[in-house]
């Protein structure tokens, strides 16, 4: 009989989309061994956190967990404390040294073995830890335990081989693997077929996905997959993440517009507005070339979002170059951004860098890039009061359950009044009031016609 039958099991997940995925499979695997998934950490028996590693207060919160967990440790050694992700992989057996309450330390590459890792602990009490880069048969990654009825993700590639120089993802996910489309296209026909109205594609750069041959024997590339998950029936939005500059195609923005199911948003990473910045971010495009691919995107998919990611502060970021950013942002008016202060990485050639940046400095700078994509963002969703928008309503808003919350085709939250049977449509709404953040909404009259959200 397994050692984790009718245990409970919690997961807390940190970081990106695609380590979201990674819980969704996580959990599917322990309750395959047995385990009950409970949605509160208090009453489990095993404890996984699975970690992100991208930024370092991303790694501080999550030794601040284990740490605060120990202290916990009743009777038996529970709760068992698993870590897993790319915070495993970046440092391995190191962490047990750093953070002696952990029991399992198991890494990107070996999410499929982790019930086995966890009854090899529980079983004779050892530290257990395995961070190698074997990748297993990847059939297991495509299930899981969604946390979602009305949207999903699917992965479409892993890992990345840009190697920005700030960037510790291609150390700890590995080199780009893509998955085959004929794969991709059967998870999502399941998907659809069970009621999932929304899926997101996910990679590192799925811009520079390359499936292997098709059922035609030519090779698939993004936009070429795009296609074929839009002839998919029963799904109404297809969304994907994340989009690298340098291998945005030409014929993305033309599949945007003419793919019905495919929604009007692009999440297209600049971190930053220097071109002397980004040569040292071996970033391989320019600030120039970068508004050239968004006029294009928006000349022909009018309305499209258009949301980014900036780094502050990179090492020896000048007072100019930090002001070439503050100008590319107004110029770019992008509908919102994750802005972070630069934290450096190990094994990056960005931790060989001079950082001449004082952490006051960063701050400084951070705010500012805050608080001006703040007020565009709030000016952007205002201009749509009194808009109708069409929402795929989620579930209760978890800020007030008497409210659903959803998205617009442009990746907009709107909270609204209705009821958790609306969960799964898509409805318009009439957009009331609006901050930086969110759309207020009510139900709009049936006579209104829908316009683009963005």
């Amino acid at each position: 009989m397994s050692k984790t039958a009718k245990l409970k099991a919690y997961i807390r997940t940190y970081g990106c989309q695609m380590n979201e995925r990674d819980s969704e499979v996580i959990a599917g695997l322990l309750v395959q061994h047995g385990c009950e998934m409970v949605d509160d950490g208090e009453r489990a028996d095993i404890y996984i956190l699975n970690t992100c590693s991208v930024r370092e207060h991303a790694e501080d919160r999550v030794r601040g967990k284990v740490n605060l967990l120990s202290l916990k440790k009743g009777s038996g050694g529970k709760p068992l404390i698993a870590l897993c992700g790319c915070m495993a992989q970046a440092h391995g057996g190191r962490l047990l040294r750093a953070l002696p309450g952990l029991d399992v330390v198991c890494g990107t590459h070996r999410i499929p073995y982790l019930p086995a890792m966890i009854e090899e602990s529980l079983e004779t009490g050892a530290k257990v830890v395995d961070v190698s880069d074997d990748h297993p048969h990847q059939a297991p990654l495509r299930r899981g335990i969604r946390k979602s009825r009305v949207k999903a993700w699917v992965s479409i590639m892993r890992g990345c081989d840009n190697f920005c120089s700030y960037c510790i993802v291609p150390y700890v996910r590995g080199r780009e693997v893509s998955r085959r489309p004929g794969d991709i296209v059967h998870e999502v026909e399941g998907l659809a077929g069970r009621g999932y109205r929304e899926i997101t594609l996910l990679g590192q750069n799925v811009n520079s996905y390359r499936g292997g041959a098709s059922e035609d024997g030519d090779l698939c590339d993004f936009v070429r997959l795009l296609k074929m998950v839009n002839g998919i029936t029963g799904l109404s939005r297809i969304r994907f993440v994340t989009s690298h500059p340098k291998d945005v195609s030409g014929g993305l923005p033309g599949a945007i517009s003419r793919m019905e199911k495919v929604c009007e948003h692009i999440h297209l990473p600049v971190q930053s507005g220097s071109n002397t910045v980004l040569r040292r971010m071996n970033r391989n495009y320019t600030g120039e070339r970068y508004a050239e691919i968004v006029e294009k995107l928006r000349e022909e998919v009018p309305g499209i979002a258009v949301t980014t990611d900036i780094i502050a502060g990179f090492p020896g970021e000048t007072a100019r170059e930090f002001d070439d950013t503050v100008s590319l942002m107004e110029e770019i008016l992008f509908d919102g951004a994750y802005i972070f202060k630069y934290s450096e990485r190990p094994h990056t050639a960005a931790a060989g860098m001079e950082d001449t940046v004082p952490m006051g400095l960063k701050k400084e700078r951070l705010r500012k890039l805050i608080d001006l994509q703040m007020g565009i963002s709030r000016k952007k969703n205002r201009a749509l009061i009194g808009r109708s928008v069409e929402v795929l309503a989620e579930g209760e808003s978890p800020k007030d359950p008497s409210m659903l919350i959803g998205r617009t085709r442009g990746n907009r939250v709107a909270v609204f009044p209705g009821e958790s049977a609306d969960a799964g449509r898509i409805v318009s709404l009439m957009v009331e009031d609006a901050n930086a953040t969110t759309l207020y909404c009510r139900k709009a009259e049936r006579k209104r016609r829908i316009t683009n959200d963005q």
